[in-house]
């Protein structure tokens, strides 16, 4: 058994973990907290079985068990370091998945817990140094890349290494309110074989668009139940988690996404900061900016203090011209889609492939709004709910 800070909240001050024999879980840095921990087991079983059916690095970002960001290693491009404020595109192929999950929603990724399904090396080290997180999992370090996360959070920088091999099996169980509930472990992993089954017209899925749908659908199955994603080149771009409403799942995922192309946008890009603001400072302006819209009198003017020149909002013209030039947007619902307005929501992001669970009493009506856009339709049979 092995004490934490915490449980869920400060005042509980009763919190620890019991690990199977032989443990699987090492504690290599710090104290985790309970959240961590609920972090940090979940993101784990999300990135290795990414990797298990991508044959790819993977990482992701967590924030209050879901995840912000998820992606598999890939070259970074000269769009995604300007836009994510990056000094280099030189990574490892650790290190830059790591880079594009925490780049997915880099305002959800402050502070966060993350996973990576490969050995820690110098160059995710040398990112991670300067960013602001609380825990990582891996099933290992590199020696020099343990002493540079060591002096992270003068010293406290919580760090786990897990056995990669560590696969429980039979029963899982919880306690709510005295009560215990358990069930079989959801041990089924997907591959690339679950998306074989193509309603649509169009059955076009390139080896790249169907490495995103994997991504699509396997960090759904380790976010909170009732959820829709959004994935763009082997990474997370938009995440709408655990809503009671698919159809709101649908629209924050969307609207996360559109977020996240328009950060390319040239008058993005172009913004003329004040000299002197921090990263995280720049990353709220830029979301305050795409939101201008929505913002009260006191927030635009604090926004606008910010900038050496008032910039010029983007039209909803070009927003919709600018999102249009990115092809194979995947979509991905951890269970059926129930009505045809995820659909039409979808395509207004411009979405080119969807994976769901399928089975539900308007599917005929689903496969024909997918028709409409020209869209591929993927039904698994696979309902993936956390919890």
């Amino acid at each position: 058994m092995i004490s934490l800070r915490y449980g869920t909240n400060p005042h509980q001050k009763e919190a620890f973990l019991e690990f199977p024999e032989p443990s699987p879980i090492k504690i290599v840095n710090g104290a985790p907290g309970y959240i961590n921990m609920l972090d940090a087991l979940t993101s784990w079983q999300l990135v290795r079985e990414l990797k298990e059916a991508t044959g790819k690095a993977s990482a992701a970002s967590y924030k209050h068990v879901s995840p912000a960001g998820a992606a598999i290693a890939k070259p970074i491009d000269d769009a995604f370091k300007e836009s994510q404020f990056l000094k280099t595109t030189d990574f490892s192929p650790v290190a830059s998945a790591y880079v594009r999950a925490r780049g997915g929603d880099r305002l959800c990724s402050f502070g966060d817990v993350l996973a990576v399904s490969d050995v820690v090396d110098v160059s995710l080290a040398q990112f991670l140094k300067t960013e602001v997180s609380d825990l990582i999992i891996a099933p290992g370090y590199e020696p020099e890349a343990l002493e540079i996360l060591k002096q992270k959070k003068k010293g406290g920088f919580c760090m786990l290494e897990i056995d990669y091999d560590f696969m429980p099996t039979g029963i899982e169980k919880r306690e709510i309110f005295g009560v215990t509930v358990a069930q079989d472990r959801n041990s089924r992993l997907f591959t690339k074989d679950d998306f074989k089954n193509v309603l649509s017209a169009n059955k076009d899925i390139s080896e790249e668009a169907l490495d995103t749908l994997l991504v699509a659908a396997i960090s759904l199955k380790y976010t909170q139940s009732n959820s829709i994603s959004i994935a763009y080149d082997g990474q997370i771009v938009g995440m709408g988690a655990g809503q009671q409403s698919r159809i709101h799942c649908t629209r924050l995922a969307c609207d996360k996404a559109d977020k996240w192309f328009l950060q390319r946008h040239p008058k993005v890009r172009g913004l003329d900061f004040k000299d002197g603001l921090k990263k995280v400072e720049k990353t709220n302006l830029i979301d305050q900016y795409l939101l201008w819209d929505s913002l009260s009198a006191h927030e635009e003017a604090n926004m606008l203090e910010n900038f050496n020149t008032r910039p010029e909002p983007i039209s909803r013209e070009e927003r919709a011209e600018w999102i249009k030039q990115y092809d194979d947007i995947c979509l991905g619902s951890d269970a059926f889609i129930p009505f045809r307005d995820n659909i039409d929501r979808a395509s207004r992001s411009n979405v080119k492939h969807i994976v769901e669970t399928g089975g539900s009493l308007r599917s005929d009506l689903i496969i024909e709004a997918a028709n409409e856009y020209n869209m591929t339709l993927t039904a698994t049979g696979i309902r993936s709910f956390l919890h």
